[in-house]
């Protein structure tokens, strides 16, 4: 599900860089529309009257710029820090805490400048050594969409298997991974995939691969060598949750025949903010959602804004359910966290 966006747009910087230059002139000969930001963080040439108008074209949009910044934010409970590699997504789930992190206009943004990036991590892993250090590249995107445009995965993952104190992990939904399963990643990079069931994909994960693409990636992944991991994301309890789930593990466990070694799980039940469902609701007006706030618990988050979660007696026993799931139909298997 390769991405191919509708329109480019170059901050003029962007051009400075060899990767820049390339990707300039090969939308610009492939008859793309090609035009410059006003300036960096500018982009005011996507479409759209209406809330909904503007997300699904920012959605086609694909900026290329420059990374000013080499401050990494941190990335709790998944890594040390973020390595930002890309930002947004293709990808138009009707869940996604993007739609409020990104404004109106969540169009997809990529760096050319890679190197600065990674000298950046590098000095992050000097400052801890000897401590081992864990970057995250998909925590405000998923970086896999734009990797034939930008190479920048295979060269973090080769980056990372030199570090001896430096670790790399992200996730993704998509499946275009054959560009990085012969990297040299010497075991230093987790390669995760987003899976849900088949209703959760159908219902709410729009312009994404389906389930079984998802876990033939997976395969592929893990045959290269690569440490696997899931991220169940968001689990949604609806009437029968618990059937649905199961098949869900059942199907990945038999594609998988049992030869995946260091398997890790990552569980994140859905949740919403009061601002998240305003948003949702103008993007997507005849959303399924469950955005009752009334079958919620409210609870504060650790940036501080309140969100509605599931309550503690509902969210208790779907915990125990999924880690029991993960025992039994991966044995060994390691369950990072459950939120």
């Amino acid at each position: 599900m390769a991405f191919k966006p509708a329109r480019v747009i170059f901050e003029q910087d962007a051009l400075k860089y060899p990767l820049g230059e390339k990707l300039y002139r090969f939308f610009r000969d492939k008859g793309t529309d090609v035009s410059f930001a006003a300036s960096h963080n500018r982009v005011s040439a996507i479409p759209g009257r209406t809330r909904s108008e503007k997300y699904f074209e920012a959605k086609r949009t694909l900026v290329v710029g420059v990374r000013r910044t080499t401050a990494f934010e941190t990335c709790k409970p998944s890594a040390h820090f973020q390595l930002p590699l890309a930002t947004s997504c293709p990808g138009k789930c009707e869940y996604c805490y993007l739609l409020t992190n990104l404004g109106k206009k969540p169009y997809v943004r990529i760096y050319v400048n890679i190197e600065e990036i990674l000298s950046a991590a590098r000095g992050y892993i000097e400052d801890r050594k000897p401590q081992v250090t864990v970057f995250e590249g998909a925590a405000t995107s998923d970086p896999v969409p734009v990797e034939p445009y930008t190479g920048a995965l295979a060269r973090a993952v080769e980056f990372f298997g030199g570090q001896e104190y430096g670790r790399f992990r992200f996730v993704t939904k998509f499946t275009e991974v054959d560009t990085l399963l012969d990297v040299p990643h010497n075991g230093h990079t987790r390669f995760r995939f987003s899976i849900n069931t088949p209703e959760v994909i159908r219902r709410f994960e729009h312009a994404t691969p389906p389930l079984a693409e998802r876990l033939a990636a997976a395969w592929k992944v893990a045959a290269a060598g690569y440490p696997l991991g899931f991220l169940v994301a968001p689990i949604i309890l609806y009437d029968g949750w618990r059937d649905s789930y199961r098949d869900l593990f059942k199907t990945a466990a038999a594609g998988l025949n049992g030869k995946v070694y260091d398997l890790t799980f990552e569980f994140i039940t859905h949740r919403f903010t009061k601002r998240a469902k305003g948003t949702i609701l103008e993007v997507f007006p005849s959303t399924r959602l469950d955005l009752d706030e009334e079958a919620r618990a409210f609870k504060f988050g650790q940036f501080g804004y309140g969100k509605y979660v599931y309550p503690k007696e509902l969210f208790s026993d779907a915990k125990i359910y999924f880690e029991g799931l993960a025992g039994e139909y991966f044995p060994g298997s390691k369950v990072e966290y459950f939120v």
